[in-house]
């Protein structure tokens, strides 16, 4: 699916706000490898017009690097999804990405309410224009 360039940008900025909400995951076992934090601030950097797309591309890529030296599995699920916000820039469809890895990284970290509560969180924080695009199989979900 194509998306206008004001629809990647929030699709950016919403697959930084689902990359970040596991990151502690990955700050409490690696508290010396800001790779995922930097991807995410990167993400929001280019939506807001103060990086270019490559430098974006460089933040993913490093943030999947921190990915493949790790063994712990929320940790490694949060930096994925750190990576694919950052890479939001490049393409729009990096952004679904993110969210399913903030998922696994709820769930590996067993966090309550798991795969459900994220996606309910991811949804509510979606722009509400966009949730047919990213949650086509979805109905509305309840407000909380």
């Amino acid at each position: 699916m194509r998306f206008s360039k004001q629809n990647q940008i929030a699709l950016a900025l919403w697959a930084a706000d689902c990359a970040e909400h596991e990151l502690s995951y990955f700050d409490e076992q690696y508290p010396e490898d800001d790779r995922p934090r930097k991807a995410i601030e990167a993400a929001r950097a280019w939506a807001g017009g103060k990086i270019q797309v490559g430098e974006a591309r460089g933040a993913a890529l490093a943030s999947h690097a921190a990915a493949r030296e790790i063994d712990h599995t929320a940790s490694r699920a949060t930096a994925r999804a750190a990576g694919h916000a950052a890479a939001t820039a490049h393409v729009a469809g990096h952004a679904p990405h993110a969210a399913a890895y903030a998922v696994k990284a709820a769930v590996a970290a067993r966090k309550n309410g798991g795969a459900t509560a994220e996606r309910e969180w991811q949804y509510r924080h979606l722009p509400e224009s966009l949730r047919s695009a990213i949650f086509p199989t979805l109905e509305a979900l309840p407000q909380a």
